[in-house]
């Protein structure tokens, strides 16, 4: 066996981060931007990663790029030796100043009463040398960031089994209508009266609309959507004109135009603080146990008995 590695390995190894970037996004100009150099100079060392395996690594394909069958092959067995070393790099420099670091953190669209962003002021106010890089998205999203790397740590709604969670609480689901839609006066509802209603919702990508979609079910009924929407104020600002009514979280800011009422049988989702299969670092973890202990708290004490 030879004790060093073939000349194309020694050539490969140091454009490796810009295949691997091109490969996962999947368009040279995204590609450049998550790597922070110009899109020409990544262009030229994907040129010479071609011309080191000998064979086209990629396809234009419309606006954006597509791996050849030899790219995937390739992909497929180096995707996670770019994110390896970055985890061993990321790790010997936080040992050698725990105070510092980069920390990749993901929150939900909504994740009710509780003001993620003043949890990470104060986490700023305590380590200012600490960096945060801040991914807002539904949570199949996120759950896909960490798993790949682009995230850290992440809250997400609902835990996914996969990867390491604690779990902080749970997300109690609400009914939100108009004030003068013809429910408004209830301080509860089934779910079954609400078979005629019209619907505002989630694409059917998002958790919560699979949540609809199945508490409906289990009630006996399809729920007609007529709205699908992913922003979450504008959603609410369509039920406040009436145009349908929408299960929901509580907000972190109380519509004053919606009346919320209490389902008699409330779905429920589980809260996790998400983390990556891999050994975190200093700031990493510095970060994971202030929300796990302000999060935790927090959720405690905005949840409705």
């Amino acid at each position: 066996m030879d004790e060093f590695p073939s000349a194309q390995v020694e050539a490969l190894a140091p454009l490796l981060a810009a295949f691997e970037a091109a490969a996962g996004e999947g368009h040279i100009t995204r590609a450049a931007h998550r790597l922070g150099v110009p899109q020409s100079s990544l262009s030229r060392r994907l040129k010479t990663v071609e011309q080191a395996i000998g064979v086209p690594l990629f396809q234009p394909v419309g606006r954006g790029i597509a791996l050849t069958a030899a790219g995937r092959e390739l992909f497929d067995r180096t995707r996670g030796m770019v994110r390896a070393l970055d985890d061993a790099v990321a790790v010997v420099r936080g040992q050698a100043d725990p105070d510092s670091g980069l920390v990749r953190f993901g929150f939900p669209l909504t994740l009710g009463p509780v003001s993620i962003p003043s949890l990470l002021a104060e986490f700023h106010r305590t380590a200012p040398r600490i960096r945060l890089h801040l991914v807002q998205a539904h949570g199949e999203a996120l759950a896909e960031m960490i798993r790949d790397g682009r995230l850290d740590l992440a809250v997400v709604i609902p835990a996914p089994t996969d990867l390491p969670a604690i779990t902080l609480g749970h997300q109690r689901i609400h009914l939100y209508v108009a004030h003068h839609h013809r429910l408004a006066g209830r301080d509860t509802v089934g779910l079954a009266e609400l078979a005629d209603e019209t619907f505002i919702a989630n694409p059917a990508t998002y958790h919560l609309r699979r949540l609809l979609d199945s508490c409906c079910a289990a009630a006996g009924f399809a729920p007609n959507v007529a709205f699908e929407i992913t922003e979450f104020e504008t959603l609410r600002a369509l039920v406040a004109r009436n145009l349908g009514i929408a299960l929901l979280p509580e907000a972190e800011t109380p519509h004053a135009d919606l009346h919320r009422i209490l389902l008699t049988d409330p779905p429920e989702r589980s809260i996790g603080l998400v983390s990556g299969n891999h050994r975190p670092t200093h700031a990493v973890a510095r970060l994971r146990d202030v929300l796990a202990q302000h999060l935790d708290r927090a959720l405690r004490t905005s949840t409705p008995a």
